[in-house]
């Protein structure tokens, strides 16, 4: 088992802020529906009713719903793309749009770099230019084929689009590439760039990538939403996959607050471990060594976590030891400290699945307001898991969790903003 990288998100006189949220979920399109939904703990779980897949094992899943890409995105860009991109381009824009960050805010194209994780790729362009291919033969496959169903694609589109020309990259890291991804962007801040837009969106739920992930033995087969994705009970039975996923505008703080930005949260922390897949035992100690190392690197005590957005992913193994993960990194305060996981209310998507959770952790903290995990009632470990509704608070300090399925393990601090965004 490899032991913890950090990234270097903390330290230094560069620090690496929050300023806009931009979240595509089953949940609706935009913050302000997310968050409702995930405020009262409402589930967006459902049939999977993608064409092409009515005859698959799979029947539950967390569907992105009455989005329409062409309200957000130029023809010339869509074409090109596949959903999981089209994804990322409206959650960008609405990431700008939510942090006033347009065209004179950017001194220089190289000013802003953009990095994002994706797990899936674009399994819905992909499986249509094969059909083409093997359906009418190959001057029927378009030329977008070699790029739309890659992983860097959203990463390259983004970029284009809005001219960023600073640092890009992609980060392949399993599910926990979500976070990853975030702590990437901090470290290009720390390291003189003055914006990174960052994040993880997926669109796994095309006929082809359905069936590339009937090979998980933790992909839940339940047929009843209310029942396919219950981590941290005696009834879980895997994870219920979902597409969408959240951009987040990271910046300088200093720059940030010169341009009159809302600081609305500080990234403070991030370690990275791996152990192996499908050894979810070992998981236990690569995720506390992950925990301990964010921990170390934010100058955050285990008592200061305020909440902790589990990864849950839903296989009795793997609950078990994220529960005992905590209790070794944080001591005793593992058993009081509040944990949600509200991605049970809109499925797990992969490597956006912990970016949603560090954009509702923003708003939980901004808000005083911590989610429920739906669908979970009877919790069979010693934790203090938020079900049924909200709980009020005053959370400042979140730690957000994510694990992958090829043994990847990330954690993260976030710190509550100190600018105008405290009261927003």
């Amino acid at each position: 088992m490899s032991g913890p990288q950090r990234s270097g998100t903390g330290g230094g006189n560069r620090r690496a802020v929050v300023t806009g949220l931009g979240v595509v979920s089953p949940h609706g399109i935009g913050v302000e529906a997310h968050w409702k939904a995930v405020a009262d703990g409402a589930s967006s779980l459902g049939p999977v009713t993608r064409e092409g897949c009515e005859d698959l094992p799979l029947r539950v899943a967390g569907e992105v719903r009455g989005f329409d890409a062409a309200e957000t995105v130029e023809d010339r860009f869509l074409v090109q793309t596949d959903r999981f991109t089209h994804f990322a381009l409206a959650a960008t824009q609405h990431a700008l749009t939510d942090a006033r960050f347009g065209r004179a805010d950017v001194d220089s194209p190289y000013s802003v770099g953009v990095v994002t994780a994706a797990g899936s790729g674009g399994g819905e362009f992909g499986q249509r230019e094969l059909q083409n291919l093997w359906g009418h033969g190959s001057r029927h496959v378009g030329p977008y084929q070699s790029i739309a169903w890659f992983y860097a694609a959203s990463t390259g589109q983004v970029s284009i689009r809005n001219d960023f020309k600073g640092p890009c990259g992609v980060v392949a890291a399993d599910e926990a590439g979500g976070l990853d991804a975030l702590a990437h962007a901090a470290l290009a801040v720390r390291g003189g760039t003055d914006t990174v837009v960052c994040g993880a969106t997926e669109a796994p739920l095309a006929p082809y990538s359905i069936v590339c992930q009937l090979g998980y033995p933790e992909l839940s087969r339940a047929a009843e939403p209310d029942r396919a994705y219950r981590p941290f009970t005696d009834a879980a039975c895997g994870f219920a996959p979902a597409e969408g996923g959240a951009v987040l505008l990271v910046e300088e703080e200093t720059a940030a607050r010169e341009r009159g930005a809302d600081v609305r949260a500080t990234v403070a922390g991030h370690a990275a471990t791996f152990t192996g897949p499908g050894r979810w035992e070992l998981s236990r100690e690569g995720l506390a060594r992950a925990i301990g190392g964010a921990l170390a690197e934010a100058g955050c005590r285990p008592e200061e976590v305020d909440v902790v957005f589990a990864d849950a992913l839903g296989v009795p193994e793997a609950d078990r030891a994220e529960a005992l993960a905590l209790a070794d990194a944080l001591g005793p305060h593992a058993a009081r400290v509040p944990v949600t996981a509200p991605k049970t209310g809109t499925g797990r998507a992969y490597c956006a699945a912990p970016v949603l959770d560090v954009a509702t952790a923003v708003l939980a903290m901004e808000h005083g307001l911590i989610p429920p995990t739906p669908h979970v009632v009877d919790v069979c470990h010693d934790l203090d898991v938020v079900t049924g509704r909200a709980r009020p608070g005053e959370p400042r300090t979140a730690l957000i969790l994510g694990r992958g399925l090829m043994g990847s393990n990330s954690a993260l601090v976030l710190r509550r903003g100190a600018g105008p965004s405290a009261e927003r």
